[in-house]
């Protein structure tokens, strides 16, 4: 009744795998919460969850963004999520616009979803693209303000 899960033998404790974390990716994500306003770049080789508002350049694995979410500058990321507002240009290989999101600024894709409702003003453009994590100018200067 109270017995415990058997684990394999690839999972420790933790139950992430054992390369996951010889590899050192026991934490895959970052989360910036509702109440965090970044004003600079962001550039993570992560996945990133944002519920925040970052008023400057957003680059990662597969950004998923909140509904009450703001981003200021462009979007680089292999896979984005969007139900927030972004103001600038998106690059992506795979998007999904949620019924929530709130999009200006030109958007190039190779895969396109988009909810009932969701909004783009802006040019779309098919094709394939080059992502460049981590590069923006001089590198990323990033101010945290917490509000309450």
């Amino acid at each position: 009744m109270f017995s415990k899960s058997r684990q394999t033998p690839a999972q420790g404790s933790s139950g992430v795998s054992q390369p996951a974390r010889a590899a050192g990716l026991a934490s895959s994500f970052s989360v910036l919460a509702a109440d965090v306003t970044v004003k600079g770049n962001i550039a993570a080789e992560v996945d990133l969850h944002l519920d925040g508002r970052v008023e400057g350049d957003v680059a990662c694995a597969t950004l998923v963004q909140g509904p009450g979410s703001v981003i200021k500058g462009a979007v680089i990321a292999q896979t984005a999520r969007l139900s927030g507002t972004v103001e600038g240009s998106i690059a992506v290989k795979e998007l999904v616009v949620l019924a929530s999101a709130r999009i200006s600024g030109d958007v190039s894709y190779e895969t396109l979803t988009i909810e009932q409702g969701g909004q783009v003003d802006g040019r779309l453009s098919h094709g394939t693209h080059t992502t460049a994590i981590g590069h923006f100018g001089d590198g990323p200067k990033v101010e945290l303000i917490a509000s309450n």
